[in-house]
């Protein structure tokens, strides 16, 4: 994992002020121009996630520019991997699966039973956040989320550019200072495949089994490890 001086640190801070006004589109160009090829997307699908796949397509992302991929966990909706199929679809874009090194079956026969009721954070640790920091340290100098700074506590203070600590990388959010309604507004007007289960009172979508409906007074996270008070995987924690 990298580390970055304090004048390089201050350099992004300032990147990132400078871009705080531009549209998500220019925030794609400029991660596009400043480190592709050795760019990474990862996506879970959610409509974030669509929004920014279907601006990759309207700015004419050259597929060498940017790897996409999804972090398969074994456990997604099938809604959701069949958005994956109705994105390539409509946009031209394959998104590519990334795996944890043994399957679900593997990892439950490990540990006895499926550890997602009872120890989570473990659980999200061998299926997603282990797999993205080997991807990472393939050679990737940067990777573009979808989050939002209205989302959760972790992620309000998200810049549009920043170092990210856990993976050592430069990390570029384009959305971050996009609301719900932003992001809606977009799909709505440029006709973005987006998850069927949103429109089931699922306002964010994970794992199925550690993901439920909820009321639509739910906020953006809500529904996701509910018995848990747990929010996060931990890919956009420290």
């Amino acid at each position: 994992m990298g580390v970055l001086a304090v004048q390089d640190r201050e350099s992004l801070k300032q990147k990132s002020d400078a871009l705080e006004s531009a549209t998500p589109q220019a925030v794609l160009r400029w991660a596009l121009e400043n480190h592709a090829p050795k760019l990474l997307m990862a996506t879970a699908f959610g409509a974030e996630g669509c929004v920014l796949l279907a601006m990759l397509s309207e700015i004419g992302a050259d597929p060498s520019q940017i790897r996409l991929i999804n972090l398969d966990t074994g456990y997604q909706f099938q809604e959701t991997l069949d958005l994956r199929e109705r994105i390539r679809e409509k946009y031209g874009i394959t998104v590519e699966y990334v795996r944890a090194l043994e399957s679900v079956e593997e990892m439950e026969q490990r540990f006895g039973g499926a550890i997602y009721g009872t120890d989570p954070d473990r659980c999200c640790t061998i299926r997603k956040i282990e797999p993205l920091k080997r991807t990472i340290e393939e050679g990737y100098s940067a990777w573009i989320t979808a989050i939002r700074r209205d989302q959760t506590h972790a992620r309000k203070s998200a810049g549009i550019v920043e170092w990210d600590e856990k993976f050592g990388l430069v990390k570029v959010n384009p959305l971050a200072n996009w609301t719900k309604r932003d992001v809606w507004q977009y799909i709505l007007d440029n006709d973005v495949p987006y998850n069927p289960l949103h429109d089931l009172g699922y306002p964010s979508i994970g794992c199925q089994p550690c993901t439920r409906a909820v009321s639509a007074e739910g906020d953006d996270r809500a529904g996701r490890w509910e018995s848990f008070g747990k929010t996060e995987c931990g890919l956009h924690t420290k």
